[in-house]
C-alpha cells in the first residue's frame, strides 16, 4: 500500500472518532512511520517491530497539572509497516488501522492498556 493511501486510512480512522472527544484532542500530532525506532521498542520493552501497531508517547491529558504548557506535543505515532504484515487484505488493514488510531487516542486521554482492552472487548 502506498503511503498516500494510508494516509487517507489513518485519516478515516481519526474521522471515525466521536466529534465530543476530537474537540477535547489538546497539544496531540498523529504521525506515521514504516516501523518503529530502537529507541521506542526499547522504552516499551518491545523486541519486535512488527508486533507494534501504534505508540502514544506524551502526557495524558488527566495528569496533566495547572502548570501543563510550553511542552512538545503528544505523538501518537501509527506504525504502517507492522499493520500490513499483519493483515490478509485492505479491509483488514482498515479496520486495524481504525482501531490503533482509537486506541492511542484512549491513551492521551489518560486511559491504561487494561481499561482500553476491556473497553475493545465490549465493542
Amino acid at each position: 500500500m502506498t503511503r498516500e493511501d494510508f494516509e487517507k486510512l489513518v485519516k478515516e480512522g481519526i474521522e471515525a472518532i466521536p466529534e465530543k472527544f476530537l474537540r477535547r484532542l489538546d497539544n496531540v500530532d498523529i504521525v506515521i512511520e514504516k516501523r518503529p525506532t530502537r529507541e521506542q521498542l526499547k522504552k516499551i520493552r518491545v523486541k519486535s517491530p512488527f508486533c507494534l501497531f501504534g505508540l502514544y508517547e506524551g502526557i495524558p491529558k488527566i495528569k496533566r497539572g495547572s502548570f501543563y504548557g510550553m511542552v512538545l506535543p503528544d505523538k501518537i505515532t501509527i506504525f504502517q509497516e507492522a499493520i500490513e504484515r499483519s493483515a490478509k487484505d485492505e479491509e483488514e488493514i482498515k479496520e486495524i488501522v481504525k482501531n490503533t488510531v482509537w486506541h492511542e487516542i484512549a491513551h492521551h486521554f489518560g486511559m491504561n492498556e487494561k481499561e482500553i482492552r476491556e473497553k475493545e472487548r465490549k465493542k
